[in-house]
Protein backbone atom coordinates (compact mmCIF):
# COMPACT_ATOMS: atom_id res chain seq x y z
CA UNK A 1 0.00 0.00 0.00
CA UNK A 2 1.10 3.56 -0.75
CA UNK A 3 2.70 5.42 1.92
CA UNK A 4 0.52 8.71 2.76
CA UNK A 5 3.47 11.19 2.02
CA UNK A 6 3.27 9.56 -1.55
CA UNK A 7 -0.46 9.68 -2.14
CA UNK A 8 -0.74 13.21 -0.60
CA UNK A 9 2.23 14.72 -2.52
CA UNK A 10 0.54 12.89 -5.65
CA UNK A 11 -2.90 14.65 -4.94
CA UNK A 12 -0.94 18.17 -4.47
CA UNK A 13 0.44 17.66 -7.47
CA UNK A 14 -2.88 16.91 -9.63
CA UNK A 15 -4.71 19.85 -8.05
CA UNK A 16 -1.28 21.85 -9.47
CA UNK A 17 -1.55 20.44 -12.90
CA UNK A 18 -5.44 20.99 -13.04
CA UNK A 19 -4.70 24.56 -12.13
CA UNK A 20 -2.10 25.17 -14.31
CA UNK A 21 -3.79 23.70 -17.43
CA UNK A 22 -7.28 25.54 -16.48
CA UNK A 23 -10.81 24.27 -16.14
CA UNK A 24 -11.96 25.52 -19.53
CA UNK A 25 -8.82 23.47 -21.51
CA UNK A 26 -9.58 20.15 -19.88
CA UNK A 27 -13.28 20.61 -20.47
CA UNK A 28 -12.86 20.89 -24.45
CA UNK A 29 -10.46 18.61 -24.03
CA UNK A 30 -12.77 15.82 -22.49
CA UNK A 31 -15.81 17.13 -24.91
CA UNK A 32 -14.02 16.78 -28.10
CA UNK A 33 -13.14 12.98 -26.50
CA UNK A 34 -16.30 12.11 -25.84
CA UNK A 35 -17.75 13.30 -29.07
CA UNK A 36 -14.92 11.10 -31.15
CA UNK A 37 -16.75 8.29 -29.88
CA UNK A 38 -19.69 6.28 -31.31
CA UNK A 39 -22.58 8.39 -29.34
CA UNK A 40 -25.86 9.68 -30.24
CA UNK A 41 -24.37 13.21 -29.41
CA UNK A 42 -21.73 12.67 -32.00
CA UNK A 43 -24.10 11.99 -34.32
CA UNK A 44 -25.88 14.69 -33.67
CA UNK A 45 -22.47 17.02 -34.10
CA UNK A 46 -22.70 15.29 -37.63
CA UNK A 47 -25.99 16.26 -38.31
CA UNK A 48 -25.03 19.68 -37.12
CA UNK A 49 -22.01 20.03 -39.65
CA UNK A 50 -24.16 18.38 -42.63
CA UNK A 51 -26.94 21.10 -42.35
CA UNK A 52 -24.49 24.11 -41.64
CA UNK A 53 -22.92 23.35 -45.06
CA UNK A 54 -26.66 22.95 -46.56
CA UNK A 55 -27.21 26.11 -44.98
CA UNK A 56 -24.04 28.06 -46.58
CA UNK A 57 -24.49 26.48 -50.14
CA UNK A 58 -28.21 27.71 -49.87
CA UNK A 59 -27.49 31.13 -48.51
CA UNK A 60 -24.41 31.39 -51.35
CA UNK A 61 -27.13 30.52 -54.24
CA UNK A 62 -29.47 33.08 -52.32
CA UNK A 63 -27.79 36.04 -52.67
CA UNK A 64 -26.56 35.06 -56.39
CA UNK A 65 -29.92 34.76 -57.10
CA UNK A 66 -31.94 38.01 -58.37
CA UNK A 67 -35.56 38.83 -56.57
CA UNK A 68 -36.61 40.17 -59.11
CA UNK A 69 -35.56 38.45 -62.61
CA UNK A 70 -35.53 34.76 -61.19
CA UNK A 71 -38.43 35.10 -57.95
CA UNK A 72 -39.87 31.60 -58.21
CA UNK A 73 -36.29 30.22 -57.71
CA UNK A 74 -35.68 33.01 -55.15
CA UNK A 75 -38.73 31.95 -53.24
CA UNK A 76 -38.02 28.45 -52.72
CA UNK A 77 -34.30 29.60 -52.02
CA UNK A 78 -35.80 32.02 -49.35
CA UNK A 79 -37.41 29.05 -47.84
CA UNK A 80 -35.03 26.68 -47.90
CA UNK A 81 -32.76 29.02 -46.46
CA UNK A 82 -35.35 29.67 -43.70
CA UNK A 83 -36.03 25.91 -42.59
CA UNK A 84 -32.09 25.25 -42.77
CA UNK A 85 -31.46 28.35 -40.24
CA UNK A 86 -34.60 27.17 -37.79
CA UNK A 87 -33.08 23.12 -37.75
CA UNK A 88 -29.51 24.84 -37.44
CA UNK A 89 -30.85 26.95 -34.27
CA UNK A 90 -32.33 24.21 -32.62
CA UNK A 91 -29.70 21.74 -33.25
CA UNK A 92 -27.27 24.74 -31.85
CA UNK A 93 -29.59 25.23 -28.42
CA UNK A 94 -29.32 21.22 -27.79
CA UNK A 95 -25.82 21.08 -28.21
CA UNK A 96 -24.97 24.02 -25.58
CA UNK A 97 -27.64 22.36 -23.32
CA UNK A 98 -25.41 19.13 -23.71
CA UNK A 99 -22.52 21.01 -23.68
CA UNK A 100 -23.28 22.74 -20.30
CA UNK A 101 -24.69 19.57 -18.36
CA UNK A 102 -21.26 18.09 -19.75
CA UNK A 103 -18.96 20.89 -18.13
CA UNK A 104 -21.26 20.56 -14.98
CA UNK A 105 -20.62 16.69 -14.61
CA UNK A 106 -16.98 16.89 -15.50
CA UNK A 107 -17.14 19.90 -12.82
CA UNK A 108 -18.21 17.66 -10.32
CA UNK A 109 -15.88 14.91 -10.80
CA UNK A 110 -13.05 17.37 -11.21
CA UNK A 111 -13.87 19.03 -7.22
CA UNK A 112 -14.31 15.41 -5.95
CA UNK A 113 -11.21 13.71 -7.67
CA UNK A 114 -9.10 17.19 -6.34
CA UNK A 115 -10.43 19.35 -3.85
CA UNK A 116 -12.59 16.68 -2.43
CA UNK A 117 -10.14 14.10 -2.11
CA UNK A 118 -7.85 16.54 -0.78
CA UNK A 119 -10.59 17.11 1.92
CA UNK A 120 -11.04 13.53 2.79
CA UNK A 121 -7.37 12.59 2.77
CA UNK A 122 -7.46 15.44 5.80
CA UNK A 123 -10.34 13.84 7.37
CA UNK A 124 -8.91 10.09 7.30
CA UNK A 125 -5.37 10.75 8.42
CA UNK A 126 -6.17 13.58 10.62
CA UNK A 127 -4.73 11.85 13.91
CA UNK A 128 -2.00 9.75 12.05
CA UNK A 129 1.45 11.48 11.75
CA UNK A 130 2.64 11.83 8.44
CA UNK A 131 6.38 11.29 10.26
CA UNK A 132 8.09 12.56 13.64
CA UNK A 133 10.24 15.88 14.17
CA UNK A 134 13.30 14.98 16.04
CA UNK A 135 13.04 15.33 19.90
CA UNK A 136 13.88 18.76 21.06
CA UNK A 137 14.78 20.60 18.00
CA UNK A 138 11.74 22.93 17.42
CA UNK A 139 9.81 24.97 19.94
CA UNK A 140 6.28 24.35 21.29
CA UNK A 141 4.58 26.66 19.21
CA UNK A 142 5.97 25.58 16.40
CA UNK A 143 5.26 21.69 16.96
CA UNK A 144 1.42 22.89 17.59
CA UNK A 145 1.67 24.25 14.50
CA UNK A 146 3.17 21.16 12.67
CA UNK A 147 1.12 18.72 14.47
CA UNK A 148 -2.63 21.32 13.25
CA UNK A 149 -4.81 19.95 13.55
CA UNK A 150 -5.16 16.55 15.51
CA UNK A 151 -2.03 14.85 15.00
CA UNK A 152 -0.08 14.08 18.21
CA UNK A 153 2.52 16.71 19.09
CA UNK A 154 5.63 16.56 17.99
CA UNK A 155 4.54 15.04 14.23
CA UNK A 156 3.85 16.42 11.15
CA UNK A 157 0.12 16.56 10.60
CA UNK A 158 -1.36 15.71 7.07
CA UNK A 159 -2.39 18.83 6.75
CA UNK A 160 1.00 20.63 7.55
CA UNK A 161 2.01 18.01 4.85
CA UNK A 162 -0.44 19.38 2.30
CA UNK A 163 0.24 22.65 2.45
CA UNK A 164 4.36 21.47 2.20
CA UNK A 165 3.33 19.65 -0.86
CA UNK A 166 1.20 22.10 -2.06
CA UNK A 167 4.46 24.63 -2.10
CA UNK A 168 6.79 22.67 -3.05
CA UNK A 169 4.80 21.39 -6.45
CA UNK A 170 3.99 25.69 -7.14
CA UNK A 171 7.35 26.36 -6.34
CA UNK A 172 8.76 23.91 -8.98
CA UNK A 173 5.59 24.72 -11.37
CA UNK A 174 6.72 28.38 -10.70
CA UNK A 175 10.75 27.53 -11.56
CA UNK A 176 10.03 25.53 -14.43
CA UNK A 177 7.50 28.14 -16.13
CA UNK A 178 10.22 30.92 -15.54
CA UNK A 179 12.93 28.76 -17.40
CA UNK A 180 10.88 28.14 -20.36
CA UNK A 181 10.71 32.14 -20.60
CA UNK A 182 14.16 33.06 -20.32
CA UNK A 183 15.11 29.71 -22.92
CA UNK A 184 12.47 31.32 -25.10
CA UNK A 185 13.26 34.74 -24.82
CA UNK A 186 16.94 33.39 -25.50
CA UNK A 187 16.05 31.75 -28.19
CA UNK A 188 13.83 34.17 -30.20
CA UNK A 189 16.67 36.74 -29.79
CA UNK A 190 19.41 34.60 -30.60
CA UNK A 191 17.64 34.27 -33.68
CA UNK A 192 17.19 37.34 -34.58
CA UNK A 193 20.28 39.48 -35.26
CA UNK A 194 21.02 36.16 -38.06
CA UNK A 195 17.85 37.09 -39.34
CA UNK A 196 19.04 40.54 -39.50
CA UNK A 197 22.88 39.48 -41.18
CA UNK A 198 20.87 37.44 -43.44
CA UNK A 199 18.75 40.34 -44.56
CA UNK A 200 21.77 42.46 -44.84
CA UNK A 201 23.91 40.08 -47.24
CA UNK A 202 20.61 39.53 -49.23
CA UNK A 203 20.43 43.44 -49.18
CA UNK A 204 24.12 44.09 -50.18
CA UNK A 205 23.97 41.46 -53.63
Amino acid sequence: MASPLVIVFFVELIIQLVSSVGAGAINSLLWSLYNSLPTALSKEISEQRRLQKEYLACRRELNSTSSQDEFAKWARLRRNHDKLLEELEKKKTSLEASRAKSDRYVGIVRWLLTRGLQWALALWYARIPMFWLPYGWFPYYIERVLSFPKAPLGSVSVVAWQWACAGVVAFAAETISGMLGIFTRANVQGQGPNTGGKMMRGTER
